[in-house]
């Protein structure tokens, strides 16, 4: 594995939603200083956080972990520019839907706020979409600043918010 663990949550909720998952995975697992180390099943989900005239456009959602010996800005910065080069337009309206959305969810143990970063990601632990596929991969983990565990966080949020429905096990 290079240097540090990161987890990354893909999702896409226009067009082609799998192709844009399976095409992100593809040019993170190209870039020179990145292992791909697991991808999570992929799910569907219902939108959380979207202005409502989007509530209907339902995501897949997974969870890739990968080993890199980048910095976190420069992980970031390539993030952002594979979202470009997969046809992501940045909109005004947040949460608008995506081709593609790349969240750094945690880089090792390091917190960050800097330069419009904030790792771990400020709503990971309360999105069933994020928490799901990382338990599948990594149930035991606790992220810098949390004193639970993925499992347990996932096991504590209300049975009936944020519904998932298995779309792809293996890709």
């Amino acid at each position: 594995m290079n240097g540090i663990e990161a987890g990354l949550s893909l999702g896409s909720n226009l067009k082609d939603r799998l192709r844009h998952l399976i095409d992100a995975r593809a040019a993170i697992a190209a870039l020179p200083e990145v292992t791909l180390l697991a991808s999570a099943p992929i799910y569907e989900t219902e939108p959380v956080g979207v202005p409502e005239e989007y509530q209907n456009i339902r995501f897949l959602n997974t969870v890739l972990l990968v080993g890199t010996s980048l910095d976190i800005h420069r992980l970031f910065a390539r993030l952002q520019q594979i979202e470009t080069d997969l046809g992501r337009k940045r909109s005004a309206i947040r949460n608008s839907p995506r081709t593609i959305d790349i969240d750094l969810v945690y880089y090792g143990s390091q917190i960050v706020r800097s330069g419009g970063l904030v790792v771990p990601h400020p709503r990971w632990s309360k999105r069933r979409f994020v928490l799901q596929p990382l338990c599948d991969l990594r149930p035991g983990l606790l992220l810098p600043g949390h004193d639970r565990t993925v499992r347990d966080l996932l096991a504590d949020l209300p049975a009936d918010s944020q519904a998932l429905t298995p779309h792809l096990s293996a890709w």
